[in-house]
């Protein structure tokens, strides 16, 4: 009677070969994992994770054109039964950060980790609980001692959009939104920053973190 415990089936997603293979050599010599697939964009991994068969996503953020990282957890979380996500990346922003836990990332953890810690970090998001990289918690506990400053999701999106030069009316066809929407949300943003502009609104928030160029 065998009685090893059921691997925990491992899939990788980043655009640079690189890593990849460097994460498979890492993740391959630790027991109880099985790397069942590799994507090099994030619709591949969308529909890899899809199949079935995958227990933990191990997901960058950005993959040049096409859909992000952020994008795709939100994708293959929504899914019944989905595999847990493990945002495993070089950005560490609030601007990074934060839409990726709200899209539904089990994890997060930066790519400088040391292996031993990538490795806790698969088998606790494999058992559903939540690995944060240290400098990623801690931000995360700032914006709750100072909830007044922290964006919505949608405020961080229409920041991100002006601070690309869009006009209101640009903003609100790209959301999908009304012009008056738009300025409803920059108007809390303002609020939140403590600024009464676009331009300061957009260095506040360069400087906080929240969004990124």
């Amino acid at each position: 009677m065998n009685d090893a415990p059921t691997p925990i089936r491992i899939l990788i997603a980043d655009d640079h070969p690189v890593v990849r293979a460097g994460l498979r050599a890492v993740l391959e010599t630790e027991p109880g994992f099985s790397i069942v697939g590799a994507a090099a964009t994030a619709e591949e991994a969308v529909a890899l994770a899809a199949a079935g068969g995958v227990d933990v996503v191990l997901m960058d953020l950005q993959f040049g054109a096409g859909m992000t990282g952020t994008q795709a957890t939100a994708a293959i979380t929504a899914r019944p039964g989905a595999p847990r996500v493990l945002i495993v990346t070089t950005y560490d922003t609030d601007a990074d950060t934060l839409p990726a836990i709200e899209a539904g990332a089990t994890g997060y953890l930066l790519k400088d980790a040391p292996p031993e810690e990538l490795a806790a970090a698969v088998r606790t998001a494999a058992a559903g609980r939540t690995t944060l990289a240290p400098t990623v918690a801690d931000r995360l506990m700032n914006r709750l001692r100072t909830p007044h400053a922290a964006l919505t999701r949608r405020e961080t999106e229409v920041l991100s959009l002006v601070a690309e030069g869009l006009s209101n009316q640009a903003i609100g066809a790209r959301l999908n939104l009304t012009q008056a929407t738009v300025k409803s949300h920059l108007a809390h943003v303002y609020a939140k920053l403590d600024v009464d502009s676009r331009t300061a609104a957009v260095a506040a928030a360069l400087a906080l973190g929240v969004i990124r160029r």
